[in-house]
């Protein structure tokens, strides 16, 4: 593995990027459409996400090749790279997915109706605004049926959990506590808008698969981003529980034999991950050069132990 040691400290988060930073400026109830000659507004993630990337776009898109065909990512999660990738390479022919049927069908609930997701998400708004916690853990015990109900129950519980955490018991039931009263805007309207005009592209496809089968038509010249749920760096900070199984060693070597088999088909393959001995050792060799980045923890509940943590980026190009 070849090192290209950078001097830039990225802040890459292995929880979301704080709220301040990620919510739009709350609107009126009955806001209306924006106006045709209005600036449309930027596309950005919609939700808050253990491992969002919106900090490190910078140093991602930088280790970008000069060029690409196609464009996969089988570890879709918050999406900050591929609405980067919707906005900056509109022609490319872009294949997204993910291996969490929630996530997935909210994205497409927001492509198809956000019209729909906005009113249900500001009665969740209001309700919350009175019921704070006991509101919370209402919804979070309740899966309701429609598609659009259950994306605006994911948007209302990103937003007022913990940290923005994702996590699953062994039943496959949400289980992340209460966040505590919030000042976010739940509704957050226009970012969904414009997500949902970015995600209606019909260069886009979204789907729920596995890493393997999202992959599997990629080929010489296509570029593939695999931001997996981190090989944990220490015993406390293992938070592989994104769906019903975790995402254990035995994935993450799976996941390099994938990676070493596109590169052979001649696909460039950019990988995001912990600086561990284990990933260390499934990229040896020449084939592979990696940057170490500097990174905060935000997921960690002692703002003291939030710092001093390392993730590489690993390329073979």
């Amino acid at each position: 593995m070849r090192s290209e040691e950078g001097g830039h400290a990225g802040h890459r988060m292995r929880n979301s990027d704080p709220p301040q930073q990620l919510i739009a400026p709350d609107l009126p109830a009955q806001d209306p459409r924006p106006a045709q000659d209005a600036a449309p507004p930027r596309v950005r993630p919609f939700l808050k996400w253990a491992g969002g990337k919106r900090r490190l776009l910078p140093e991602i898109t930088a280790a970008f090749p000069a060029h690409f065909d196609r464009y996969f990512e089988p570890f879709l999660g918050g999406g900050a790279v591929l609405f980067h990738v919707l906005s900056a390479y509109p022609g490319k022919d872009c294949s997204a997915s993910d291996s969490n049927p929630e996530l997935v069908s909210t994205y497409e609930a927001i492509r198809d109706g956000v019209e729909r997701l906005v009113p249900l998400l500001q009665g969740h708004a209001e309700r919350a605004a009175s019921g704070g916690g006991d509101y919370y853990y209402a919804v979070r015990g309740e899966l309701p049926p429609g598609a659009d109900e259950r994306a605006a129950r994911m948007l209302f519980l990103n937003r007022t959990c913990f940290n923005g955490l994702y996590r699953l018991n062994s039943s496959g039931k949400f289980n992340v506590p209460y966040g505590g009263p919030t000042r976010q805007n739940i509704v957050n309207a226009a970012v969904l808008r414009a997500a949902s005009s970015a995600l209606s592209t019909d260069r886009l496809s979204i789907a729920c698969l596995d890493f393997e089968a999202a992959v599997a038509g990629a080929s010489a010249g296509d570029l593939v981003y695999m931001d997996p749920p981190y090989q944990p760096a220490s015993p406390t900070a293992n938070f592989t529980h994104y769906t019903r199984e975790d995402f254990s060693l035995r994935d993450l070597v799976r996941l390099a034999g994938v990676c070493h088999e596109l590169a052979g088909r001649g696909c460039r393959v950019l990988l995001s991950n912990s600086d561990t001995p284990e990933v260390r050792w499934l990229f040896r060799g020449e084939a592979w050069q990696y940057r170490r980045l500097a990174v905060n923890r935000m997921i960690n509940v002692d703002g003291a132990n939030r710092r001093g943590h390392a993730e590489l980026l690993i390329r073979n190009y």
